[in-house]
Protein backbone atom coordinates (compact mmCIF):
# COMPACT_ATOMS: atom_id res chain seq x y z
CA UNK A 1 0.00 0.00 0.00
CA UNK A 2 1.06 3.22 -0.78
CA UNK A 3 2.48 5.59 1.97
CA UNK A 4 -0.52 8.33 2.67
CA UNK A 5 0.57 11.77 2.44
CA UNK A 6 0.81 14.36 5.40
CA UNK A 7 -1.70 17.32 4.51
CA UNK A 8 -0.66 21.53 5.79
CA UNK A 9 -3.52 23.61 4.93
CA UNK A 10 -2.42 26.28 6.01
CA UNK A 11 -5.18 29.84 5.81
CA UNK A 12 -4.26 33.44 5.91
CA UNK A 13 -6.84 36.01 6.90
CA UNK A 14 -7.79 38.66 4.76
CA UNK A 15 -4.40 38.43 2.44
CA UNK A 16 -5.45 39.78 -1.19
CA UNK A 17 -3.62 38.48 -3.80
CA UNK A 18 -2.54 41.81 -5.62
CA UNK A 19 -0.21 41.69 -2.47
CA UNK A 20 1.99 38.93 -3.25
CA UNK A 21 5.27 38.82 -5.00
CA UNK A 22 4.45 35.82 -6.57
CA UNK A 23 0.91 37.11 -8.18
CA UNK A 24 3.18 40.38 -9.44
CA UNK A 25 3.67 42.31 -6.69
CA UNK A 26 7.64 43.32 -6.62
CA UNK A 27 7.35 46.12 -3.68
CA UNK A 28 5.87 43.59 -0.79
CA UNK A 29 8.72 40.77 0.57
CA UNK A 30 7.05 37.17 0.64
CA UNK A 31 9.48 35.16 0.08
CA UNK A 32 8.78 32.23 1.44
CA UNK A 33 5.27 32.13 0.09
CA UNK A 34 7.02 33.05 -3.75
CA UNK A 35 9.21 29.90 -2.72
CA UNK A 36 6.32 27.35 -2.28
CA UNK A 37 4.56 28.92 -5.70
CA UNK A 38 8.13 27.94 -7.42
CA UNK A 39 8.11 24.42 -5.94
CA UNK A 40 4.03 23.87 -7.06
CA UNK A 41 1.29 25.09 -8.64
CA UNK A 42 -0.09 28.44 -8.53
CA UNK A 43 -3.53 28.59 -9.64
CA UNK A 44 -4.71 32.43 -11.24
CA UNK A 45 -8.60 31.44 -11.07
CA UNK A 46 -8.85 30.76 -7.46
CA UNK A 47 -11.86 31.42 -6.03
CA UNK A 48 -13.58 32.13 -2.56
CA UNK A 49 -17.21 31.30 -2.37
CA UNK A 50 -17.69 34.41 0.27
CA UNK A 51 -15.48 37.25 1.33
CA UNK A 52 -16.51 37.04 4.89
CA UNK A 53 -14.12 35.30 6.98
CA UNK A 54 -16.43 32.45 9.04
CA UNK A 55 -18.19 31.59 5.71
CA UNK A 56 -15.36 31.46 3.90
CA UNK A 57 -13.85 29.01 6.48
CA UNK A 58 -16.98 27.26 6.99
CA UNK A 59 -16.49 26.47 3.34
CA UNK A 60 -13.12 25.73 3.16
CA UNK A 61 -13.56 22.96 5.80
CA UNK A 62 -16.89 21.41 4.84
CA UNK A 63 -16.83 21.85 0.80
CA UNK A 64 -20.30 23.30 1.38
CA UNK A 65 -21.41 27.11 0.28
CA UNK A 66 -22.09 28.45 3.63
CA UNK A 67 -25.88 28.84 2.81
CA UNK A 68 -26.09 25.39 3.22
CA UNK A 69 -24.06 24.60 6.01
CA UNK A 70 -25.37 27.17 8.25
CA UNK A 71 -23.02 29.49 8.82
CA UNK A 72 -24.38 32.37 7.13
CA UNK A 73 -22.41 34.97 8.86
CA UNK A 74 -19.35 35.39 11.39
CA UNK A 75 -19.42 32.97 14.38
CA UNK A 76 -17.92 34.86 17.42
CA UNK A 77 -19.57 37.57 19.49
CA UNK A 78 -23.13 38.59 18.75
CA UNK A 79 -22.96 37.35 15.56
CA UNK A 80 -23.20 33.75 16.75
CA UNK A 81 -23.42 31.90 13.18
CA UNK A 82 -22.52 28.13 13.32
CA UNK A 83 -22.53 25.21 11.22
CA UNK A 84 -26.17 22.93 11.41
CA UNK A 85 -24.76 20.30 14.00
CA UNK A 86 -25.58 17.74 10.66
CA UNK A 87 -22.69 18.84 8.72
CA UNK A 88 -19.23 16.72 8.81
CA UNK A 89 -16.04 18.94 8.71
CA UNK A 90 -12.86 18.36 6.91
CA UNK A 91 -10.82 17.49 10.30
CA UNK A 92 -13.90 14.96 11.57
CA UNK A 93 -13.02 13.00 8.45
CA UNK A 94 -9.28 13.25 8.70
CA UNK A 95 -9.60 11.85 11.90
CA UNK A 96 -11.82 8.80 10.60
CA UNK A 97 -9.34 8.15 8.26
CA UNK A 98 -6.68 7.68 9.89
CA UNK A 99 -4.88 11.18 10.37
CA UNK A 100 -3.57 12.64 13.16
CA UNK A 101 -5.27 15.90 13.14
CA UNK A 102 -3.69 19.43 14.35
CA UNK A 103 -4.81 22.72 14.52
CA UNK A 104 -2.74 26.35 14.92
CA UNK A 105 -3.83 29.82 15.20
CA UNK A 106 -7.44 31.25 14.40
CA UNK A 107 -10.78 29.49 14.72
CA UNK A 108 -13.54 31.87 13.52
CA UNK A 109 -15.82 28.49 13.61
CA UNK A 110 -18.63 27.48 15.52
CA UNK A 111 -19.96 24.67 16.80
CA UNK A 112 -16.42 23.87 18.27
CA UNK A 113 -17.54 20.48 18.59
CA UNK A 114 -17.95 19.67 14.77
CA UNK A 115 -14.17 20.60 14.33
CA UNK A 116 -12.36 18.30 16.54
CA UNK A 117 -8.20 17.96 16.66
CA UNK A 118 -6.07 15.93 18.60
CA UNK A 119 -3.77 18.52 18.68
CA UNK A 120 -4.63 22.40 18.75
CA UNK A 121 -2.73 25.43 20.39
CA UNK A 122 -4.57 27.61 22.51
CA UNK A 123 -5.94 30.23 19.93
CA UNK A 124 -4.68 33.43 20.91
CA UNK A 125 -1.28 32.76 23.10
CA UNK A 126 0.83 34.02 20.53
CA UNK A 127 -0.58 37.11 19.27
CA UNK A 128 0.38 37.73 15.46
CA UNK A 129 3.79 35.97 16.16
CA UNK A 130 3.94 32.98 13.21
CA UNK A 131 7.25 32.53 13.84
CA UNK A 132 7.19 31.25 16.69
CA UNK A 133 3.52 29.80 16.37
CA UNK A 134 5.19 27.36 13.30
CA UNK A 135 7.99 26.56 16.39
CA UNK A 136 5.08 25.46 18.77
CA UNK A 137 4.01 22.68 15.93
CA UNK A 138 7.33 21.42 15.59
CA UNK A 139 6.49 18.48 18.21
CA UNK A 140 3.15 18.02 16.60
CA UNK A 141 4.92 17.16 13.08
CA UNK A 142 7.79 14.96 14.11
CA UNK A 143 5.82 12.49 15.56
CA UNK A 144 3.68 9.46 13.64
CA UNK A 145 2.81 10.18 10.05
CA UNK A 146 0.24 10.86 8.49
CA UNK A 147 -0.75 13.99 9.86
CA UNK A 148 -3.04 16.77 9.07
CA UNK A 149 -2.24 20.48 9.92
CA UNK A 150 -4.49 23.09 9.86
CA UNK A 151 -2.45 26.08 10.62
CA UNK A 152 -4.67 29.77 10.45
CA UNK A 153 -2.75 32.70 11.06
CA UNK A 154 -4.42 35.78 12.23
CA UNK A 155 -2.29 38.15 9.97
CA UNK A 156 -2.64 39.58 7.61
CA UNK A 157 -6.16 40.93 9.76
CA UNK A 158 -7.54 44.61 11.08
CA UNK A 159 -6.37 44.51 14.39
CA UNK A 160 -4.09 46.39 17.18
CA UNK A 161 -5.64 50.21 17.01
CA UNK A 162 -4.06 53.35 15.20
CA UNK A 163 -0.52 54.25 14.54
CA UNK A 164 -0.98 57.76 16.90
CA UNK A 165 2.22 59.15 15.42
CA UNK A 166 1.30 58.83 12.18
CA UNK A 167 -0.79 62.24 11.09
CA UNK A 168 -3.28 59.33 8.86
CA UNK A 169 -3.28 57.13 11.91
CA UNK A 170 -4.20 53.83 9.96
CA UNK A 171 -4.33 50.66 11.84
CA UNK A 172 -1.61 48.51 12.54
CA UNK A 173 -3.04 45.31 10.95
CA UNK A 174 -1.63 43.83 14.31
CA UNK A 175 1.96 44.73 14.18
CA UNK A 176 4.12 45.11 17.28
CA UNK A 177 5.56 48.08 18.52
CA UNK A 178 8.91 46.01 18.46
CA UNK A 179 10.08 41.99 16.97
CA UNK A 180 8.91 39.68 18.46
CA UNK A 181 11.69 37.30 19.60
CA UNK A 182 13.54 35.28 17.27
CA UNK A 183 12.30 37.37 14.32
CA UNK A 184 12.50 41.12 12.51
CA UNK A 185 9.66 42.79 11.63
CA UNK A 186 10.38 44.27 7.91
CA UNK A 187 9.33 47.86 7.94
CA UNK A 188 7.33 49.77 4.79
CA UNK A 189 7.43 53.46 4.07
CA UNK A 190 4.14 54.91 3.08
CA UNK A 191 5.77 55.41 -0.59
CA UNK A 192 7.09 51.68 -1.33
CA UNK A 193 3.66 50.54 -1.47
CA UNK A 194 1.34 49.53 -4.64
CA UNK A 195 -1.73 51.25 -4.48
CA UNK A 196 -4.40 48.59 -6.06
CA UNK A 197 -6.59 49.67 -8.58
CA UNK A 198 -9.60 49.34 -6.20
CA UNK A 199 -8.69 52.14 -4.15
CA UNK A 200 -7.53 55.91 -4.07
CA UNK A 201 -3.96 56.82 -4.06
CA UNK A 202 -4.50 58.83 -1.02
CA UNK A 203 -1.83 59.37 2.45
CA UNK A 204 -4.37 57.26 4.43
CA UNK A 205 -4.63 54.37 2.46
CA UNK A 206 -0.78 54.40 1.72
CA UNK A 207 0.07 54.33 5.56
CA UNK A 208 -2.73 51.61 6.19
CA UNK A 209 -1.17 49.82 3.27
CA UNK A 210 2.10 49.99 4.75
CA UNK A 211 1.20 48.64 7.78
CA UNK A 212 -0.56 45.70 5.68
CA UNK A 213 2.42 44.61 3.97
CA UNK A 214 4.49 44.21 7.32
CA UNK A 215 1.73 41.60 8.58
CA UNK A 216 1.71 39.91 5.33
CA UNK A 217 5.68 39.43 5.66
CA UNK A 218 5.54 38.15 8.74
CA UNK A 219 2.91 35.78 8.38
CA UNK A 220 5.60 34.84 5.30
CA UNK A 221 8.38 34.39 7.43
CA UNK A 222 6.12 32.30 9.56
CA UNK A 223 4.73 29.82 6.74
CA UNK A 224 8.94 29.86 5.84
CA UNK A 225 9.68 28.69 9.53
CA UNK A 226 6.96 26.05 9.22
CA UNK A 227 8.22 24.59 5.90
CA UNK A 228 11.74 24.22 7.36
CA UNK A 229 10.55 22.77 10.35
CA UNK A 230 9.01 20.10 7.57
CA UNK A 231 12.10 19.72 5.70
CA UNK A 232 14.54 19.32 9.35
CA UNK A 233 11.97 16.82 10.28
CA UNK A 234 11.83 14.89 7.21
CA UNK A 235 8.40 15.46 6.30
CA UNK A 236 8.55 18.14 3.28
CA UNK A 237 8.86 15.39 0.10
CA UNK A 238 5.57 13.73 1.42
CA UNK A 239 3.58 16.67 2.44
CA UNK A 240 0.66 18.13 0.19
CA UNK A 241 1.06 21.95 1.30
CA UNK A 242 -2.04 24.34 0.08
CA UNK A 243 -1.88 28.22 0.82
CA UNK A 244 -5.27 30.26 0.34
CA UNK A 245 -6.48 33.08 2.00
CA UNK A 246 -10.37 33.00 3.68
CA UNK A 247 -11.15 36.36 1.65
CA UNK A 248 -9.66 39.60 0.38
CA UNK A 249 -7.99 42.48 1.78
CA UNK A 250 -9.68 44.11 4.49
CA UNK A 251 -10.41 47.18 2.48
CA UNK A 252 -13.25 48.85 0.61
CA UNK A 253 -14.37 47.25 -2.05
CA UNK A 254 -12.35 44.23 -1.44
CA UNK A 255 -13.50 41.85 1.78
CA UNK A 256 -17.44 41.49 2.19
CA UNK A 257 -17.71 42.53 -1.92
CA UNK A 258 -18.34 39.52 -4.49
CA UNK A 259 -16.19 41.89 -7.08
CA UNK A 260 -12.82 40.31 -7.58
CA UNK A 261 -10.22 42.16 -5.38
CA UNK A 262 -12.53 40.08 -2.76
CA UNK A 263 -13.09 37.07 -3.63
CA UNK A 264 -10.05 36.07 -6.44
CA UNK A 265 -7.54 35.31 -4.08
CA UNK A 266 -4.05 33.56 -3.67
CA UNK A 267 -3.97 29.43 -4.13
CA UNK A 268 -0.76 27.36 -4.11
CA UNK A 269 -0.26 23.91 -3.94
CA UNK A 270 2.73 21.85 -3.40
CA UNK A 271 1.87 18.23 -4.07
CA UNK A 272 4.43 15.30 -3.57
CA UNK A 273 3.36 13.73 -6.84
CA UNK A 274 3.79 16.38 -9.00
CA UNK A 275 7.17 16.94 -10.62
CA UNK A 276 5.77 19.89 -12.49
CA UNK A 277 6.97 23.12 -10.25
CA UNK A 278 6.56 26.69 -10.77
CA UNK A 279 3.42 26.29 -13.12
CA UNK A 280 0.86 28.93 -13.09
CA UNK A 281 -2.50 27.04 -13.54
CA UNK A 282 -5.68 28.69 -14.71
CA UNK A 283 -8.36 25.95 -13.76
CA UNK A 284 -11.28 27.37 -12.19
CA UNK A 285 -10.90 26.30 -8.49
CA UNK A 286 -13.51 27.50 -5.49
CA UNK A 287 -13.06 26.85 -1.53
CA UNK A 288 -15.42 24.49 -1.75
CA UNK A 289 -13.14 22.25 -3.73
CA UNK A 290 -10.28 22.42 -1.09
CA UNK A 291 -12.26 19.97 1.64
CA UNK A 292 -12.53 17.19 -1.66
CA UNK A 293 -9.35 17.52 -2.75
CA UNK A 294 -7.70 17.11 0.41
CA UNK A 295 -9.36 13.65 1.35
CA UNK A 296 -8.67 12.57 -2.59
CA UNK A 297 -4.73 12.85 -1.62
CA UNK A 298 -6.21 11.32 1.81
CA UNK A 299 -7.12 8.01 -0.10
CA UNK A 300 -10.81 8.82 1.32
CA UNK A 301 -12.90 10.86 -0.98
CA UNK A 302 -16.13 9.32 -1.18
CA UNK A 303 -17.57 8.07 -4.33
CA UNK A 304 -21.13 9.71 -3.56
CA UNK A 305 -19.65 13.06 -4.98
CA UNK A 306 -23.31 14.80 -3.99
CA UNK A 307 -21.52 14.83 -0.55
CA UNK A 308 -19.78 17.97 -1.34
CA UNK A 309 -20.46 21.58 -3.92
CA UNK A 310 -17.23 21.03 -4.88
CA UNK A 311 -14.84 18.76 -6.35
CA UNK A 312 -11.47 17.97 -6.01
CA UNK A 313 -8.85 19.57 -8.20
CA UNK A 314 -6.05 16.78 -7.94
CA UNK A 315 -6.35 15.98 -11.49
CA UNK A 316 -5.37 19.59 -12.80
CA UNK A 317 -2.64 20.31 -10.19
CA UNK A 318 0.63 21.27 -12.82
CA UNK A 319 -1.57 21.75 -15.48
CA UNK A 320 -1.19 24.96 -17.19
CA UNK A 321 -4.51 25.02 -18.98
CA UNK A 322 -6.86 21.90 -18.45
CA UNK A 323 -9.43 21.70 -20.97
CA UNK A 324 -11.53 19.22 -19.20
CA UNK A 325 -12.14 21.10 -15.90
CA UNK A 326 -15.29 23.31 -14.85
CA UNK A 327 -15.80 26.96 -16.70
CA UNK A 328 -17.48 28.50 -14.11
CA UNK A 329 -17.53 29.28 -10.27
CA UNK A 330 -20.60 29.97 -7.67
CA UNK A 331 -20.63 32.20 -4.91
CA UNK A 332 -22.98 33.48 -2.43
CA UNK A 333 -22.71 36.19 0.55
CA UNK A 334 -25.23 37.11 2.72
CA UNK A 335 -23.95 38.35 5.91
CA UNK A 336 -20.85 39.85 7.11
CA UNK A 337 -21.93 40.76 11.00
CA UNK A 338 -25.11 40.07 12.07
CA UNK A 339 -26.36 43.62 11.19
CA UNK A 340 -24.35 43.50 7.76
CA UNK A 341 -27.24 41.59 5.83
CA UNK A 342 -26.71 42.65 1.95
CA UNK A 343 -27.25 38.83 -0.09
CA UNK A 344 -25.53 38.03 -2.99
CA UNK A 345 -25.48 35.39 -5.49
CA UNK A 346 -22.95 35.61 -8.44
CA UNK A 347 -21.66 33.32 -11.29
CA UNK A 348 -18.34 34.02 -12.70
CA UNK A 349 -16.58 32.63 -16.05
CA UNK A 350 -12.92 33.26 -17.12
CA UNK A 351 -15.14 36.32 -19.21
CA UNK A 352 -17.78 37.36 -17.35
CA UNK A 353 -19.34 38.04 -14.09
CA UNK A 354 -22.96 37.74 -13.37
CA UNK A 355 -24.18 39.73 -9.84
CA UNK A 356 -27.91 38.87 -8.47
CA UNK A 357 -27.95 41.63 -5.58
CA UNK A 358 -31.00 40.31 -3.76
CA UNK A 359 -32.02 42.83 -1.44
CA UNK A 360 -31.48 45.56 -4.05
CA UNK A 361 -32.98 48.44 -2.31
CA UNK A 362 -30.85 48.47 0.84
CA UNK A 363 -27.65 50.53 0.96
CA UNK A 364 -24.37 48.54 0.96
CA UNK A 365 -23.78 47.38 4.89
CA UNK A 366 -19.93 48.39 5.39
CA UNK A 367 -18.60 46.11 8.43
CA UNK A 368 -16.85 48.18 11.29
CA UNK A 369 -13.62 47.34 10.81
CA UNK A 370 -13.75 48.62 7.61
CA UNK A 371 -16.35 51.40 8.28
CA UNK A 372 -13.82 52.87 10.92
CA UNK A 373 -10.69 52.18 8.36
CA UNK A 374 -8.63 55.75 7.73
CA UNK A 375 -9.09 54.58 4.17
CA UNK A 376 -12.44 54.95 3.62
CA UNK A 377 -12.89 57.61 6.77
CA UNK A 378 -11.15 59.83 4.22
CA UNK A 379 -13.09 59.35 1.42
CA UNK A 380 -16.34 60.17 3.33
CA UNK A 381 -14.46 63.17 4.90
CA UNK A 382 -13.04 64.52 1.52
CA UNK A 383 -17.15 63.91 -0.17
CA UNK A 384 -14.74 61.85 -2.63
CA UNK A 385 -16.84 61.00 -5.93
CA UNK A 386 -14.96 57.90 -6.51
CA UNK A 387 -13.39 54.85 -4.97
CA UNK A 388 -10.76 53.51 -7.11
CA UNK A 389 -12.46 53.77 -10.48
CA UNK A 390 -15.75 52.56 -9.20
CA UNK A 391 -18.29 56.25 -8.23
CA UNK A 392 -18.85 55.57 -4.44
CA UNK A 393 -22.63 56.38 -4.63
CA UNK A 394 -22.57 53.14 -7.36
CA UNK A 395 -20.70 51.15 -4.93
CA UNK A 396 -23.23 51.78 -1.71
CA UNK A 397 -26.22 51.64 -3.94
CA UNK A 398 -25.93 49.15 -6.24
CA UNK A 399 -29.11 47.38 -9.04
CA UNK A 400 -30.43 44.32 -9.02
CA UNK A 401 -28.39 42.49 -11.78
CA UNK A 402 -24.55 43.47 -12.32
CA UNK A 403 -23.03 42.09 -15.36
CA UNK A 404 -19.36 42.63 -16.68
CA UNK A 405 -17.15 41.78 -19.30
CA UNK A 406 -13.99 40.97 -17.75
CA UNK A 407 -11.98 40.79 -21.04
CA UNK A 408 -11.99 44.37 -21.67
CA UNK A 409 -13.45 45.55 -18.25
CA UNK A 410 -11.31 43.47 -15.84
CA UNK A 411 -11.97 46.24 -13.04
CA UNK A 412 -15.64 45.71 -13.04
CA UNK A 413 -16.78 49.36 -13.66
CA UNK A 414 -19.27 48.92 -16.54
CA UNK A 415 -22.80 47.61 -15.75
CA UNK A 416 -23.89 45.78 -19.15
CA UNK A 417 -26.70 44.59 -17.09
CA UNK A 418 -29.34 46.70 -18.77
CA UNK A 419 -28.45 46.73 -22.06
CA UNK A 420 -30.49 45.50 -24.79
CA UNK A 421 -27.79 43.12 -26.35
CA UNK A 422 -27.19 41.28 -23.45
CA UNK A 423 -30.70 40.74 -22.60
CA UNK A 424 -30.15 37.05 -23.35
CA UNK A 425 -27.06 37.04 -20.88
CA UNK A 426 -29.04 38.36 -18.18
CA UNK A 427 -31.40 35.66 -18.61
CA UNK A 428 -28.96 32.87 -18.89
CA UNK A 429 -27.33 33.66 -15.79
CA UNK A 430 -30.56 34.00 -13.88
CA UNK A 431 -31.34 30.26 -14.84
CA UNK A 432 -27.64 29.33 -13.76
CA UNK A 433 -28.28 30.87 -10.83
CA UNK A 434 -31.13 29.66 -9.86
CA UNK A 435 -30.45 26.37 -10.56
CA UNK A 436 -27.13 26.83 -8.37
CA UNK A 437 -29.48 27.95 -5.53
CA UNK A 438 -31.61 24.58 -6.47
CA UNK A 439 -28.55 22.23 -6.30
CA UNK A 440 -27.11 23.87 -3.16
CA UNK A 441 -30.21 24.06 -0.67
CA UNK A 442 -30.44 27.68 -0.54
CA UNK A 443 -33.02 29.21 1.07
CA UNK A 444 -32.92 32.43 -0.67
CA UNK A 445 -34.07 30.59 -3.85
CA UNK A 446 -37.45 31.59 -3.15
CA UNK A 447 -36.55 35.34 -3.33
CA UNK A 448 -37.45 34.57 -7.62
CA UNK A 449 -41.00 34.45 -6.45
CA UNK A 450 -41.44 36.09 -3.91
CA UNK A 451 -39.62 39.29 -4.15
Amino acid sequence: MAKKCNIVLIVSDDHGREALGCYGNPAIATPHIDALAADGTRFTNAFCTTSSCSPSRSAILTGLHNHANGMYGLAHDCNHFACMDSVVTLPARMKSAGYRTGRAGKKHYAPDKLFSFDFALPENHIDRDDVRMANDCREFVELDEPFFLYWASFNPHRGGGVVEAHPCKPNRFGNPSESYPGDAERIYSDEEVIIPQFLNDIPEARAELAQYYQSISRLDRGIGRLIEILKETGKYDNTLILYLSDNGAAFPASKTTLYDPGMQLPCIVKAPEHEVSGLASDAMISWVDITPTILDFAGVLPENSCQFHGESFRRVIGKESPEDWRTEVYGAHTFHEVTNYYPMRIVRTKTQKFIWNIAHPLTYSSAFDLWHSATWQAVLRDQSEMLGGRRVQAYLHRPQFELYDLENDPRELINLADRNEYKKDVRDFCEKIKRFQKETNDPWVHKWDYE
